[in-house]
């Protein structure tokens, strides 16, 4: 049986998604995300699903660096309808928190619901899962969590506030293993590659403009900071099309031309 690792434990957004991508696998917890990769580049493990984009909240940038630091390439993804609810020990007027847990990527999703309890301070765990397992703990002072219908079920909790985030959600989650799969075939095949540029005038718009002139659709563009050069980037790119059909391949080598670095970093069929 094929073993996969994600972060967090039941009840997390991660393992739900790790579920749907390998609905027959062993799914293996793991505490960081830099767990997870590591387990995958150890071999500990055959996968790792991480999450990588949220509709309302954009980039996961730990996943981004991740992916550019280690060496591992992105083999299939999965679109996961995300709904957080507020969820507590027992029924209590919200009016009366003084804090609530959940994952900074819930808080940043949530942000009507927080600025109503201005009283109630936020307190960050490693996944909303997490949240709901410590306030199901907890007998300090009135809190609750921001989870999933999943977590506020396994850890006993009493729904407050259902569905509390600001509009509808989802989260892009990936697989990644350490080699590249090219056997994809589909219509909507993606690949992703990651690449720098001289840091001078117009350099990016030059990188970019091949793929422009071949009519390859630039589906998502992310920059990130380069650790070791202060106001310096890398730009991690998905565009639409497999990195061995002869168009893409050619204006990839026109973009590795005009950059100075540049790698594919995964090459799988799009979710939606």
């Amino acid at each position: 049986m094929q073993t996969v690792a994600y972060r967090g434990r039941r009840g997390a957004h991660s393992a739900a998604a790790a579920a749907k991508l390998f609905p027959d696998a062993e799914l293996v917890p793991a505490p960081t995300f830099r767990a997870v990769a590591e387990s995958v580049a150890g071999a500990s493990v055959a996968f790792g699903v991480l999450p990588i984009e949220s509709s309302l909240a954009g980039p996961v940038a730990e996943t981004h660096d991740l992916l550019h630091r280690a060496p591992l390439s992105i083999v299939a993804e999965a679109v996961l309808p995300v709904r957080h609810v507020l969820a507590a020990r027992e029924p209590i007027p919200l009016e009366r928190l003084r804090a609530i847990r959940s994952h900074p990527s819930a808080f940043d999703q949530c942000r009507r619901l927080l600025a109503g309890l201005p009283r109630a301070a936020t307190i960050a765990t490693a996944t909303t899962a997490d949240a709901a397992q410590q306030v199901a703990e907890a007998n300090v002072f009135p809190e609750a969590a921001i989870a999933s219908p999943e977590a506020v079920r396994l850890y006993g909790l009493t729904v407050l506030a259902d569905d509390v985030g600001d509009g509808r959600a989802s989260t892009r989650f990936v697989s990644v293993a350490p080699y590249t799969r090219l056997d994809h075939g589909g219509a909507d095949v993606r690949t992703a590659f990651w690449f720098v540029t001289d840091h001078r005038p117009g350099a990016l718009h030059h990188a970019i403009a091949p793929l422009a002139r071949a009519g390859i659709d630039l589906v998502q563009l992310v920059s990130r900071p380069l650790p070791d050069s202060e106001w310096r980037y890398r730009f991690d790119a998905v565009l639409a099309g497999h990195a061995l059909d002869p168009a893409v391949r050619a204006a990839l080598a026109e973009v590795r031309a005009e950059a100075r670095a540049l790698r594919v970093q995964g090459v799988y069929e799009a979710a939606g």
